[in-house]
């Protein structure tokens, strides 16, 4: 299980946020579970290990 103990801050457009907050609830995910996974996704695609293994 991940750790959750690093907070990340970014700044985006309103609308954006807007759209993918709903988006992420009709996924029923919220917008910080899906930003996780994107982060896992990139670090697996630019790496082609599996990010666990990585972080040991």
């Amino acid at each position: 299980m991940e750790q959750r103990t690093a907070r990340l801050t970014l700044l985006i457009d309103p609308r954006k946020k807007a759209l993918f907050e709903r988006l992420c609830a009709e996924e029923d995910v919220t917008p910080s579970q899906k930003v996780r996974q994107f982060i896992r996704d990139y670090i697996e695609q630019q790496t082609g290990e599996d990010w666990q293994k990585l972080s040991e």
